[in-house]
Formats: C-alpha cells, sequence, structure tokens
C-alpha cells in the first residue's frame, strides 16, 4: 500500500504526523517540508524566542529523533512542487514523484509583502520561519530605532519584544486603534498598554517607501515626513499557501469567503484520498453556520488531529471554536470564538483586568479574558447557548 503523506512544515503537519502514530497508524508515513527543519510552532517565534529567552527546544512539538523512532520519514528542505489527484501522486523538489495513499495539505500561510519601494534593503524584515525569527534576534540585538509596519497581532508581538529588548519602538498602523478587528474599545487596551511602556503608535498612517543606500535608514510615510529606522519589520498579514491544490484542481474558497481550501467537517477536500488542516483549511462551523479559516495556533494543533483521525476512518464533524492567545508585556490574553458583534465589557479594563464579549443580535459571538484566568469553559458555554444571553449575565460575569 502507498504511505500517508503530510505536506507542511507548522503545527497542523506536526500534530497530524503524532495522531496518526498515536491512533494505530503503522504503515509507511512521509512528511515533506521545504525548510531545513522538522515541523514547528511557530507562537514563540515573536515572543519568548525572539527575545532569546527559550531555546530551539521550545519550538518543536517533535524533534527529528521521534520522527526515526516512530517510523516516519521525514524529508526536511523537500518542497512538493505538483499534484496530481487522478494519479494520486505528488511531485517533489528534489526527488521526483511520490505516490501516496492518502495525503494531507497543510501548506500554511506566507507572507504578504509590503508594496512600496525599498523593501530589498538590507534590515528590512518579515517573520515566519525559524530562520526570519533568528535574522531579526539578531538584528534585535543592535542598537537603533526600529520601526514595525502592521498594527495586527504579529506587529504587535514584535513591537512588544523589540521595545523589552531595550529597543526605541515605532508601530505604522493604517487603522484608527491596533488590533483593528477587535473594535475600538479593546484595540485601545492594548494601545494603551504599549503607549505605557514606551511603544510609539502611528494611527492611520500609511507607509509610501523604506528609504536608505544599501541599508534601511528610514520609513518615508504618507504625510511627507520620515522616520529613522534601522530595522524595519514588515508585519502586514499572511495569505494561505493554496496554489499547489489550485493547480491540481482542487475547491477553493472565494476571498469574500476568507479564502482557502474548501473542506468538509471531516476536513476531507474535493478531490478523493486529499484532506487538508491549519491555515489553509476552510471549515463549516455548525455554531457559526458559515465556513471559518483561522490562522493560530490552536486551530492548527485541532485540525491537525482531526484531519488525522479522519484519515484514520472517523467520520465525526469539526466543532472546535476558533481559540487564540497572546502575551504582551504584562499582559495574557486568550479568547474563544468569533470576534463579530458590539463588545461588552465585564472587570476592570482600566486595570487589564476584565474579559469582553462579541455580542450580535443578543448571542454571544465570542470571549476574551484579559490577565483573567480558567473562564474559558465559561465564555464557551455562553458561546454555545441556544439563544440571547443576558446582558447583566456578561457585564457580571468578572
Amino acid at each position: 500500500m502507498e504511505p500517508i503523506v503530510v505536506v507542511g512544515g507548522g503545527f497542523a503537519a506536526a500534530r497530524a504526523t503524532q495522531t496518526l502514530r498515536e491512533e494505530g497508524y503503522d504503515g509507511d508515513l512521509v512528511v515533506l517540508t521545504g525548510e531545513a527543519v522538522p515541523p514547528y510552532e511557530r507562537p514563540p517565534l515573536s515572543k519568548d524566542y525572539l527575545r532569546g529567552e527559550a531555546g530551539s527546544e521550545a519550538l518543536f512539538p517533535l524533534d527529528a529523533d521521534w520522527y526515526a523512532d516512530h517510523g516516519v520519514d521525514l524529508r526536511t528542505s523537500t518542497s512538493a512542487v505538483g499534484l496530481d489527484v487522478g494519479s494520486s501522486s505528488v511531485e517533489t523538489a528534489p526527488g521526483g514523484s511520490l505516490r501516496y495513499s492518502r495525503l494531507l495539505l497543510a501548506t500554511g500561510s506566507r507572507v504578504r509583502r509590503l508594496e512600496v519601494p525599498g523593501t530589498d534593503l538590507t534590515g528590512v524584515h518579515h517573520l515566519r520561519t525559524v530562520v526570519d525569527a533568528d535574522r531579526l534576534r539578531e538584528a534585535l540585538s543592535g542598537d537603533g530605532p526600529v520601526v514595525v509596519v502592521g498594527d495586527g497581532w504579529i506587529g504587535m508581538e514584535v513591537a512588544a519584544s523589540a521595545r523589552q529588548l531595550g529597543r526605541d519602538v515605532t508601530v505604522v498602523g493604517r487603522a484608527p486603534h491596533p488590533l483593528h478587528g477587535l473594535g475600538a474599545r479593546v484595540g485601545e487596551i492594548f494601545a494603551t498598554l504599549h503607549q505605557e511602556n514606551g511603544v510609539r503608535l502611528l494611527r492611520e498612517t500609511s507607509v509610501t517607501a523604506l528609504t536608505g543606500s544599501g541599508r534601511v535608514t528610514g520609513v518615508e510615510l504618507d504625510d511627507g515626513s520620515t522616520i529613522e529606522a534601522s530595522t524595519v519589520v514588515v508585519g502586514v498579514g499572511v495569505t494561505p499557501q493554496c496554489d499547489l491544490a489550485g493547480a491540481a484542481g482542487i475547491e477553493l474558497r472565494s476571498a469574500a469567503d476568507g479564502g482557502g481550501i474548501a473542506v468538509d467537517g471531516s476536513l476531507r477536500t474535493s478531490a478523493p484520498g486529499v484532506w487538508a488542516a491549519g491555515d489553509i483549511a476552510s471549515v463549516p462551523s455548525p455554531r457559526y453556520g458559515r465556513p471559518l479559516r483561522v490562522e493560530h495556533w490552536a486551530f492548527a494543533d485541532e485540525t491537525g488531529k482531526h484531519a488525522a483521525r479522519s484519515m484514520l476512518g472517523a467520520g465525526d464533524a469539526y466543532d472546535v471554536l476558533p481559540y487564540f492567545f497572546t502575551d504582551q508585556f504584562d499582559l495574557g490574553m486568550e479568547v474563544k470564538g468569533v470576534t463579530d458583534g458590539e463588545v461588552v465589557l465585564s472587570g476592570s479594563p482600566e486595570n487589564r483586568e476584565c474579559v469582553a464579549f462579541w455580542v450580535d443580535g443578543g448571542r454571544v459571538q465570542a470571549g476574551m479574558g484579559i490577565n483573567v484566568w480558567d473562564r474559558m469553559d465559561d465564555v464557551e458555554e455562553l458561546i454555545r447557548a441556544d439563544g440571547p444571553v443576558d446582558r447583566n449575565t456578561l457585564e457580571t460575569f468578572v
């Protein structure tokens, strides 16, 4: 029988591989990753690993010895460059053609590039891979001002880490407040946190060019001014890597539906014998009544495990609520659900000890604990309630 093949170098690939073995699959198993290291998890890249507080062991849920000990053919520095679903084969570089009995696509995302002059200058960084993090960590060990372009999660986490390393940090964001998708009330909690820790926030501002001769020295803004920079970090989002699937004729979601590869509740794609997990998987949500594609660690974890079980014959539908966490300065946060709707706060946002709820039509869509712990099970119960939740219940939650 042909092997099960897992394509990807992130946490979804690692979790799927581990689950296949734990669930009793003892057949041939091949993992293809284009990077030179085993599949790894990315959250430490913008936090403790970037600050030098954690070593590479914090990145790898399974080290190279685990793959060898469990009979997994781990092929690092090997990319999947073509897929023929008719012949159940993957073209690899290097290597050639590899047949499969079942295939999991967990190809993750690629960073978006800033479409302005100067992005090829030395000192301009993106953060997606271990190599990216190593280069940026070395850059942050120096001195001079740091400019972060983008005020989403990666941008704000990198800004916090750079500031904790003692660097002068400016964040350039296009929205009225950081983490724009959370709404103004919650976004301002993070804005105040950063400002109190010495981060300069530029709002409703766009970058028109990166300046310098060979090495970046400045960031030109849309008001004509230029701010000094010895290190620039671009964090303007990611795009799911669906090229392999799209070229093979596998059904993709439209951009209006969030993009990604269309899968059913078992994470099967439109192609026989092919599953998808992690960033690229657009999964029907029973709770929200629409497909969800989530670019977070927990989604990679859960979909990787679910896809593996499905490949071995399980038929249950995926119904795990999205979950995300961050640590910035002295703020720890975890959120469950989809952050759409009116924000209702409980607790003390001024002291950064509160829970924020997103409510639409009286129903709780999501809940975020800010320095409030061990309440996510209670939050999930409210999200899964059949109907509206009394507002007083939310306001007195903490």
